[in-house]
């Protein structure tokens, strides 16, 4: 871990990013974060429920700036069921969850346990749908639950989870009008940014300029945003909107 590298401790990690977005608030900088602290599911249970204990603990001394838990790692190592204590206690004190799930083949036990809780965002989800090895099961879970899904295209394609652009799950749960939002995954790493991965889903999907317009604006509701802000950037989008569409 880079904390680790550093010489940080958890604790000294997490207050280092937290007075980074605090100089961008005093320098007015256009963006407004909110942080999820991760769960590295290569670290265990005990690791995990320290983590839980210390995002709660700043869920309630940040006014909100950290929102949540991102369980991620490795997705093949360990089981989903040793760490649901923890992210049960995450969910009961009021911490979002945002969850890697289905990343690799083979995981339809732990998908079907952790969407039990349910997770409040699904990352990646590449093989939760039935014709890539999933089942109607977990794909009912996650349409009940509304459960939006954050889609890597590039992420996907170069680590060779799909095969190709036009063969991602993007495709399926857009057509089904389920909450959908493209995202980099690490765009240092993917050597991407979101504007390529828009382009990417348009030119690949025959999307029109007005599809990708909507699926920018749904992205505001799957935050983890305040509604006084989710209302502030949709307010943004309206303004934005005559520039664009001219």
């Amino acid at each position: 871990m880079l904390s680790h590298f550093l010489g940080l401790t958890k604790r000294r990690y997490v207050e280092t990013v937290l007075e980074a977005v605090q100089q961008c608030k005093n320098e007015g900088v256009d963006i407004d974060v909110r942080f999820l602290v991760a769960i590295d599911r290569r670290n265990g249970p005990e690791v995990a429920m320290e983590t839980v204990k210390l995002a709660e603990e700043f869920m309630l001394s940040t006014d909100g700036l950290v929102v949540g838990l991102d369980l991620s790692g490795d997705p093949t190592v360990g089981h989903g069921k040793d760490l649901l204590p923890a992210l049960v206690k995450a969910k009961n004190c009021g911490l979002k969850l945002a969850l890697h799930l289905s990343e690799v083949p083979s995981q339809l036990e732990e998908s079907e346990l952790l969407l039990t809780l349910p997770p409040d965002r699904i990352g990646h989800g590449t093989f939760l749908h039935p014709e890539v090895g999933g089942s109607h099961t977990l794909v009912d879970k996650v349409v009940e639950n509304k459960i939006p899904m954050e889609l890597c295209l590039t992420s996907n394609v170069k680590g060779e989870t799909v095969p190709c652009y036009s063969k991602h799950h993007f495709q399926f749960w857009y057509q089904m009008g389920h909450p959908s939002v493209i995202c980099t995954d690490d765009k240092g790493v993917f050597c991407t940014d979101l504007s390529q991965e828009y382009q990417l889903a348009a030119s690949t999907f025959g999307l029109s300029p007005e599809d990708m317009w909507r699926l920018s604006e749904q992205a505001i509701d799957c935050t983890f945003a305040p509604e006084n802000l989710k209302q502030q950037l949709k307010q943004k989008w309206i303004d934005l909107r005559p520039h664009v569409f001219r």
